[in-house]
C-alpha cells in the first residue's frame, strides 16, 4: 500500500493542505484544475458579487458536469474498444478458416 502524501496547495488564493495516497503531482494537478475552474467563473460578470455558497454550488455543479461528460466519453471509448476487439476476433477467425481451406485445396 502506498504511503499517505501531504501537500500544501493554493486554491482560490488560499493555502490548503491536502492529504491522500495519490502522488504529490496528482494532488497539485487537482488543485490546478480547481484553480482553472475558479478562474473561468471569475471571468463571468457578476460572479464575484454572488454569495460564497452560491459560488461554491456553481463550481461544484460545473465540476460534476465535467465528471459526467468525461465518464460518458470513457464509456463510449470502452464500447468502441470492445466492438473493435470483437471485429478483430471475427477477422482472425475468418483468416484461420481461409487458411484451413487453402491447406485443404493444396
Amino acid at each position: 500500500m502506498s504511503s499517505k502524501n501531504t501537500v500544501q496547495v493554493l486554491i482560490g488564493g488560499k493555502v490548503i493542505r491536502l492529504a491522500g495516497y495519490e502522488s504529490e503531482e496528482y494532488l497539485q494537478k487537482v488543485a490546478a484544475y480547481l484553480n482553472h475552474k475558479i478562474g473561468e467563473f471569475d471571468a463571468i460578470k457578476g460572479y464575484n458579487r454572488m454569495p460564497t455558497e452560491t459560488k461554491g454550488t456553481l463550481l461544484a455543479l460545473n465540476v460534476a458536469d465535467d465528471y459526467f461528460k468525461a465518464k460518458k466519453q470513457a464509456e463510449v471509448l470502452e464500447e468502441d474498444l470492445q466492438r473493435k476487439d470483437r471485429e478483430l476476433y471475427e477477422l482472425k477467425q475468418q483468416l484461420v478458416s481461409l487458411q484451413v481451406q487453402l491447406e485443404k485445396n493444396h
